[in-house]
């Protein structure tokens, strides 16, 4: 007599905390930071790691849905179109005491879904997300520390510089429009941070990040590497980091948070493992 097969295992959806947004601010021409707590601040999953990211919720409004929102449900109710969409975005702090968060938002005109809901977020408004979730902290046994991204990962490295102890040296490379999008980063004296300007072209059309990496000083020693940002610059990186340089990948951290002319939808669908399939390829 055969052995009974085991159904498999179904996850439970992960929970929502839906959380009011308190306050927006803009940084720069083109990033936006949206505050929000409230009492749905006590339903989120915190982690320990520096770089933490959460699954934000978007519906249409037209449609008056009240969140949290019933996923599995609207799936048989309404067409794919008029679903809530996911949109992954780094936390760029969490005051837990404080009951508060913030997240940073590329905002480039009318573009996606996430970046204009934050340029017109108000107080009051839902802010609706899962998670936190996240792997990556900067290694306290590194000789130095290597940073290199665009817009969309100024938050991550913003709060990886800040996770450094003071003694930190290293380097960090940051893709932004122009130069009036440079941020005033909090860095250990000891990490250089060397901006990087696209000056009118394309978010996602340039080879700065991988020529400045290529070209930049390579201190002796052991390096830890937070290297995020659009798809093509990180296979452009990927290469110069384990090819040219041997690096193992236990010393990186390399994603695609974003892949040029696509939605994330369509992207997130391609890529499905955020680090090793971009490693792969």
């Amino acid at each position: 007599m055969s052995s009974p097969v085991a159904a498999p295992s179904v996850k439970p959806p992960r929970p929502q905390a839906v959380l009011t947004v308190l306050e927006t601010q803009w940084l720069s021409p083109h990033l936006v930071r949206v505050v929000a707590g409230g009492p749905g601040f006590r339903d989120l999953q915190d982690c320990d790691a520096t770089d933490k990211y959460a699954k934000l919720l978007f519906a249409k409004p037209s449609l008056g849905l009240t969140p949290p929102y019933d996923l599995a449900a609207l799936k048989h109710v309404l067409p794919a179109e008029d679903r809530p969409v996911k949109r992954t975005y780094t936390v760029r702090w969490l005051d837990a005491a404080a009951e508060r968060l913030a997240i940073d938002f590329v905002v480039h005109g009318d573009a996606g879904i996430a970046g204009p809901w934050a340029a017109q977020a108000s107080p009051g408004d839902p802010l609706v997300l899962m998670g936190p979730s996240g792997k990556w902290s900067p290694d306290p046994d590194a000789d130095w520390h290597l940073f290199a991204g665009d817009d969309s990962a100024l938050p991550a490295i913003a709060a990886g510089l800040e996770a450094l102890p003071p003694a930190a040296v290293g380097h960090a490379y940051l893709e932004v429009d122009t130069a009036a999008d440079v941020l005033p980063l909090a860095a250990p004296a000891g990490v250089a941070l060397h901006w990087l300007t696209r000056d009118g072209r394309d978010p996602g059309t340039t080879t700065l990040l991988a020529d400045a990496v290529a070209a930049g000083p390579w201190p002796e020693g052991r390096v830890d590497a937070f290297v995020h940002g659009e798809r093509g610059a990180m296979k452009a990186l990927r290469d110069i980091l384990f090819r040219d340089r041997g690096l193992a990948r236990s010393q990186v951290s390399l994603s695609g948070y974003w892949a040029y002319g696509r939605e994330e939808d369509t992207f997130q669908a391609e890529k499905r493992e955020p680090i090793g399939k971009i490693l792969d390829d």
